[in-house]
């Protein structure tokens, strides 16, 4: 792997890693007093929006169709990879 492909890695991975910690803590003091079933609903509802966002509102300028999908989708996962992988944790 080139330095300069590594190194873009890192930054995505680090960017990835942020975004996740910022959301947690959000996520965290939003639903903190509510029960589990309360918490998981809002998770989905979360999940469903933002999913629903991407496919709905993105639109990157300069690319073609295939890309446009491509990170359409990656994004989509990368929003239900980072949403399920909150857990209830009463603090």
């Amino acid at each position: 792997m080139s330095e300069k492909t590594s190194e873009l890695q890192a930054i995505n991975t680090a960017w990835q890693i942020a975004i996740q910690e910022i959301l947690r803590m959000v996520v965290r003091d939003l639903y903190r007093s509510g029960d589990e079933a309360s918490f998981l609903a809002h998770i989905k509802r979360i999940e469903e929006a933002a999913v629903d966002s991407i496919y709905t509102g993105l639109m990157l300028r300069g690319t073609d169709e295939w890309t446009e999908v491509l990170v359409k989708e990656k994004a989509s996962n990368f929003v239900t990879s980072l949403l399920t992988s909150f857990t209830y944790d009463r603090v």
